[in-house]
């Protein structure tokens, strides 16, 4: 190949790949040359060439530009075949999900994400302008942790507010909740440790058991109290047990609350033993009732709970600002987020931190928990109503997403495949399990406004389902 067909297939590569697209200006012939170490002929040589292919055009006094091309008639996409196997990699089914959602603009309701639109991105980004402006100096030494002190400050005093005094010198701003999710459970465990864990369960506990290595043993959970501490407690007698994760306040994908008598009594047998337990606390703040929930962390006098959460399910999605409450663990914790990615931006923690001093978070939380607590509401009735008889569906007491027990003969893989075709999306139930467990179930994510797109997809899921099931199996569920 000429140096000048080896250029033009570079450029011509590029616009394929989406790296350049229409209307994008190519690097002008001289820039092209010095660049390339390129005469400018053979530069031009090449320019001419891609421009007689169509694919760039020529401007008088402004160069070369990725050519505009006609919009054929659109195509139905076709769906890439699924692997319905038992032995499900969660992580990739998570992302295989994740990119549906955002290539292909189906139906979110697989997603894992709540609907950004409440919340007051646009505020935030003014903040952290204004901020931006005051200050030119940043250093690498204003974003070690633990954190910013006056986000920290706001931490503490939100956590006061909702009935639980902390030491802010015991908080660690991290990267979201996953990060602090995986710094504490590197902080209590090694790799080849058991973990015990709800099932089902979210699946970042998961891929975080995953990442360093470790077992997950599944502990039987109930879909109103949370995990069975008879059962935990009769597993602590045949397992050795590194370390302990829960979400006890509107678990994902389950949706309960454990109650308090549960909440105390799972710290005091975890105490007894000296195991840590993690505390995913995302949620918390996305209650229906009239108060802010208990913690594991109002019955923690050893030091064992180590609590995180973040504001990317109820105030900045897109900031990933998130923090963890360690316990005894705290200096270890600080440490691996020191090691593991050096530290947190600054900019978006003290626009977050200002936003929580002047804005009145409060007041818009409110609006969401009662959009929320109305739109489960109306999922539910909708499944139950367009589904088949025999499925049965939770009752969440917060968050945004509602478990569905399909009836026996239903594949929730078969039913994800099916529904991609037509631009809808769910969460099937291997996800949430490490052995690949719950295969005739789906989480359904309805933070969206409801419409009448939300109905026709319910509708048309439950369709499917009734599809997949054999005359015998119909039956048996009247």
């Amino acid at each position: 190949m000429n140096l000048y067909e080896s250029l033009a297939a570079d450029i011509e590569d590029q616009v394929a790949r989406g790296v350049l697209v229409e209307g994008d200006r190519l690097p002008s012939i001289r820039q092209a040359s010095v660049h390339r170490a390129l005469a400018i002929s053979t530069v031009l040589r090449a320019y001419s060439l891609l421009e007689s292919r169509g694919v760039i055009e020529s401007r008088p006094q402004s160069g070369f530009f990725v050519r505009r091309k006609a919009r054929a008639a659109p195509r139905k996409k076709e769906t890439a075949p699924l692997v319905l196997s038992s032995e499900v990699d969660v992580s990739r089914l998570v992302l295989s999900t994740l990119r549906t959602i955002r290539t292909q603009g189906a139906a979110p309701l697989g997603s894992p994400y709540p609907d950004p639109a409440p919340f007051p991105w646009q505020r935030i980004s003014q903040y952290a302008g204004a901020i931006a402006r005051r200050q030119h100096n940043w250093s690498v030494m204003d974003d070690l942790p633990p954190g910013n002190p006056e986000l920290i400050r706001q931490i503490a005093r939100r956590h006061m507010e909702n009935g639980l005094a902390v030491d802010p010198a015991e908080i660690v701003v991290t990267a979201g909740a996953t990060e602090a999710i995986n710094l504490c459970l590197q902080a209590v465990a090694k790799p080849g440790d058991t973990v015990a864990i709800e099932s089902p369960t979210f699946y970042a506990m998961l891929h975080a058991i995953e990442r360093m290595g470790m077992r997950a043993l599944e502990v039987p959970t109930d879909p109103k109290t949370g995990i069975r501490i008879d059962a935990l407690r009769t597993l602590l007698g045949q397992h050795r047990i590194a370390a302990c994760m829960v979400m006890p306040n509107f678990q994902n994908p389950l949706g309960f609350m454990m109650p308090d008598a549960h909440k105390r009594e799972l710290v005091e047998l975890l105490a007894r033993q000296d195991i840590p337990v993690i505390e995913n606390a995302v949620y918390d703040e996305l209650y229906y009732g009239d108060s802010h929930p208990t913690s594991l962390k109002n019955w923690d006098s050893k030091g064992l709970v180590l609590h995180c959460s973040s504001f990317s399910k109820s105030l900045a999605p897109s900031y990933r600002i998130g923090w963890a409450l360690p316990g005894r663990y705290a200096a270890q914790v600080e440490k691996l987020k020191f090691l593991n990615t050096l530290a947190t931006p600054s900019l978006p923690q003290l626009a977050i931190a200002e936003y929580l001093q002047h804005a009145g978070h409060d007041r818009l939380l409110r609006q969401v928990r009662k959009g929320y607590a109305q739109r489960a509401r109306m999922m539910a009735a909708a499944v139950l109503r367009f589904f088949p008889p025999g499925t049965r569906v939770s009752e969440p007491q917060g968050g945004y997403v509602l478990w569905v027990e399909l009836p026996d003969g239903a594949d929730a893989m078969a039913l994800y495949a099916k529904a991609l075709e037509r631009k809808i999306t769910v969460g099937p139930g291997h996800m949430f399990s490490a052995r690949g467990g719950y295969t005739h179930c789906i989480r359904l994510n309805y933070s969206y406004p409801w419409s009448a797109g939300t109905e026709q997809a319910l509708r048309m899921l439950g369709r499917l389902v009734g599809e997949m099931l054999t005359p015998a199996a119909r039956s048996k569920t009247r």
